[in-house]
């Protein structure tokens, strides 16, 4: 295969699936690991897809941070569903941190008749936690203007001083093989921690999120229990293989 033709397939197959695995390309192509390589820098440098590691992505979507009005409206019914799903698992007397996600937001209705503690690093969250009487502490930390969370050493520092039963997390990515994603490495660090700090974690996530990759890795699949809306039968055998799913189906 011609260079000319290893880049329009592989151009072909990053449209069809949005991530590509250099391993893939290789046995597609029959070129060697080098030569595919070397193909992936000089269509980076097109500016035609972005390097990942161990494979690549389509250009700026790995980046692109949403602001949370934009990302509010988004498949806000599935979001509904799917977050009063998400709020099932909690149990009475829980400590709980949300983050600050849109799903995550759409939680917080379904929590009003528990008697938990929430901890949040998300400001849109606050007010309406608030409004409905559920005790609430707030991390400290940098404000991102785009999403309103909180971010940084302060914020890390905060968490330290709870542990909790269940955490529940937004991402902007799920991948087989690149793990839970999000654009922005220091809401990862923050996500990333508040797993640690519980004796339970969930990544909340519609369908939209599979099979995207993020610049920022928050953590392995095997690190948080996946709880997702519809998705076909293959996809969930095959993220079963990687971690606990659960699977909203209205």
């Amino acid at each position: 295969m011609l260079t000319n033709e290893r880049h329009e397939f592989i151009l072909n197959l990053l449209a069809e699936k949005q991530t590509i695995k250099i391993q893939d390309v290789v046995d597609a192509t029959a070129a060697s690991e080098s030569t595919i390589r070397r193909d992936l820098t000089e269509l980076e440098n097109q500016q035609k897809l972005e390097r990942v590691f161990g494979g690549a992505v389509l250009p700026g979507r790995n980046l692109m941070e949403q602001s949370v009005t934009d990302k509010s409206t988004l498949h806000l019914q599935e979001k509904i569903r799917l977050a009063k799903f998400a709020a099932t698992f909690v149990q009475e007397g829980d400590s709980v941190f949300l983050d600050a996600g849109t799903t995550t937001f759409q939680m917080i209705p379904f929590l009003k008749d528990k008697n938990i503690i929430v901890v949040t690093n998300g400001l849109t969250h606050v007010d309406l936690l608030n409004e409905l009487g559920i005790t609430t502490y707030l991390t400290g930390g940098l404000m991102k203007s785009r999403t309103g969370a909180l971010v940084g050493a302060q914020t890390a520092q905060s968490l330290q001083n709870y542990r909790f039963d269940r955490c529940f997390l937004g991402v902007n990515g799920i991948h087989e093989e690149y793990g839970y994603t999000t654009p922005d490495p220091e809401e990862a660090a923050v996500k990333r921690l508040a797993s640690s700090l519980s004796r339970k974690a969930y990544v909340v996530a519609d369908h939209s999120k599979y099979n995207k990759v993020s610049f920022a890795k928050i953590m392995d699949l095997d690190a948080a229990a996946l709880v997702v809306d519809e998705m076909p039968d293959e996809i969930i055998a095959v993220m079963e293989k990687k971690t606990t799913v659960k699977v909203e189906s209205s």
